[in-house]
């Protein structure tokens, strides 16, 4: 097998696709060298197109909590698809995942399918905007939503002034009417509120922020946010694009014990597919087409494909079991590095919750945007290649989230753990 193989394709694309990647982070900017370029998974494992394998703790940024290729996912995919890929009419098995979806979160009265998380925030706005007849948003630094015009914000030069665009090409009007506050900051919102809150239609927020890795809400803060949202009659989202269904079966909300009225959902729910859905209370549901004024419309939601994968993906993770055994191996590789950090020549942060977590290079506690930014991003770029070279794949990225799957085994944590206290030891 030619060694080269991950280069040569990798320059090849440069020529066909933007960057050589259909996503920016594929593209190894952040950590250096070559992406590999996969050819396919199994369980754990990805193995690229020299052949060499990896364990990984992608998992396509968290959809594949059951792991890749899994057999009761593929072979009901490979009978539904015999049927048909897409109709742009209603189908029966719509029916039964919206039903599945409903059942499993609470605060979901009623659910509409899209095809993406980004579509999902899009929709979820927009539609609080409609049902409140206000126009700004809040959200928190370091919360990513998707690359929606208005959401793609930073803090202007105060920590709660209007937004200023991150992207080119994003006009300065269009982000006229978001407010970026830090996150984990109440005292923040709450200046913010007082002060617009005749205009302001909604606070999106990640429970779990895991955009920016993971950074725990602490306490009160959710409680906070939904205590600020019924007295100044504010919709409450909750992205839950990668939180819903990975850190228990009706997602953060459930483990939290908080009910926002939306709720922003992806990744896991299709099981691999793409897909998204925006849920919420019946009265603000029923403000979308074609029964309300609320416009969305997507010629592949919930198309034949997505919607088995994510019907048979909740079935699955309706054993308990499934999650138990995932917070044992993180807890497991989070408390071994913990006990040996001591040996470590940097000082290193670990933040965990369920199967996610990010060991970020700082000495600092890492709670909100402006600590996360204190991590050493060159030195996560050397420990993220000392894995590489050991047959581990972690996101190329120090601002990004680790996933474990169902499928990681004993014998892949182990591994994990002693490769990491290696690198940690030797970078």
């Amino acid at each position: 097998m030619d060694r080269n193989l991950n280069y040569q394709l990798f320059y090849q694309a440069k020529n066909y696709i933007s960057g050589g990647v259909n996503s920016p982070v594929r593209a190894f900017k952040a950590v250096g060298g070559i992406p590999i370029f996969v050819k396919r998974g199994k369980g754990s494992k990805i193995y690229d197109v020299e052949g060499k394998s990896y364990i990984d703790y992608c998992m396509s940024w968290g959809a594949l909590i059951l792991g890749h290729s899994n057999p009761v996912l593929i072979r009901e995919i490979k009978k539904i698809i015999e049927n048909g890929t897409s109709f742009g009419i209603p189908t029966e098995i719509e029916v039964e995942f919206a039903k599945e979806i409903c059942n499993a979160i609470p605060s979901i009265e009623m659910v509409r399918l899209v095809n993406s998380g980004t579509e999902a925030t899009m929709t979820a706005i927009r539609l609080a905007r409609g049902y409140t007849g206000r126009n700004k948003v809040i959200k928190f630094s370091g919360c990513y939503h998707g690359h929606v015009d208005y959401l793609l914000v930073q803090a202007g030069s105060g920590a709660t002034t209007l937004g200023i665009p991150t992207s080119s090409g994003v006009p300065k009007d269009f982000v006229k009417n978001t407010f970026v506050v830090p996150y984990n900051n109440l005292d923040a919102v709450e200046k913010v509120v007082k002060k617009y809150y005749k205009d302001i239609a909604c606070i999106i927020v990640e429970p779990v922020a895991a955009n920016m890795g993971v950074v725990l809400p602490k306490n009160g803060f959710l409680e906070g946010l939904r205590e600020i949202c019924d007295y100044y009659k504010i919709v409450l989202i909750f992205d839950e694009v990668i939180t819903g269904f990975r850190l228990t079966y009706g997602g953060a909300q459930t483990l939290f014990k908080i009910k926002p009225d939306l709720t922003c959902l992806g990744k896991i729910i299709g099981g691999g597919f793409p897909i998204g859905a925006v849920g919420g209370k019946k009265e603000i549901m029923e403000h979308l087409a074609p029964v309300g004024s609320v416009y969305q419309a997507g010629t592949l939601s919930g198309n034949p494909p997505a919607v088995t994968a994510g019907i048979t993906t909740l079935k699955i993770l309706k054993n308990k079991q499934i999650y138990k055994s995932l917070e044992q191996n993180t807890k497991f590789l989070y408390e071994t590095i913990k006990q040996n950090i001591k040996k470590f020549k940097h000082q290193v942060v670990l933040n965990y919750i369920g199967s996610m977590f990010t060991i970020f290079f700082t000495e600092k506690e890492v709670y909100d945007y402006e600590t996360v930014l204190s991590a050493d991003t060159k030195l996560y770029a050397k420990f993220f290649h000392k894995l590489l070279e050991n047959g581990i794949y972690f996101p190329p990225s120090q601002f990004e989230a680790c996933f474990l799957s169902f499928a990681h085994a004993d014998k892949d944590i182990e591994y994990t753990t002693k490769i990491c206290k290696e690198a940690l030891i030797d970078v």
